[in-house]
């Protein structure tokens, strides 16, 4: 599978799996930014990313997380 930005739902299923510990309180964009493009699925322009998409990644975690 290979992940893009527009992929917002699939980075954050991801993400959750990758970092269940995390506290979605303290995470910051950077963090979320960081994290994203370490994935090894990964494969978009990092130069591409911007808060709006950084932010809808958070979204979909955060409700992820309240299931």
């Amino acid at each position: 599978m290979t992940l893009t930005w527009e992929a917002s739902y699939a980075i954050a299923r991801e993400l959750r799996r990758n970092h269940p510990q995390v506290d979605l309180n303290a995470v910051s964009l950077q963090e979320i930014y960081i994290w994203t493009i370490s994935l090894p699925e990964f494969e978009d322009d990092p130069a591409m990313a911007n808060d709006e998409i950084l932010m809808a990644i958070f979204q979909e975690w955060l409700e992820e997380d309240l299931e």
